[in-house]
């Protein structure tokens, strides 16, 4: 996706170009208010795995192994 220099990107598709740049393809975690947006930008996107977890600990756990 590329940045349009008038056009107004959202902190979400930012934490995700980031994250796709560094070689991330798969996330772990759990759908919540403060992160509503990130989701929102995995549904747009596409191109990264989102796999969810029942707990914080554990999708550190998941991320970590």
């Amino acid at each position: 996706m590329a940045v349009d220099a008038g056009k107004r990107t959202r902190g979400a598709d930012a934490v995700l170009r980031a994250l796709i740049a560094n070689g991330v393809d798969t996330i772990f975690g759990i759908p919540g208010v403060h992160t509503l947006d990130i989701y929102d930008a995995l549904i747009d996107r596409g191109d990264v795995q989102h796999i969810l977890a029942r707990h914080e600990q554990g999708a550190g756990y998941m991320a970590d192994g």
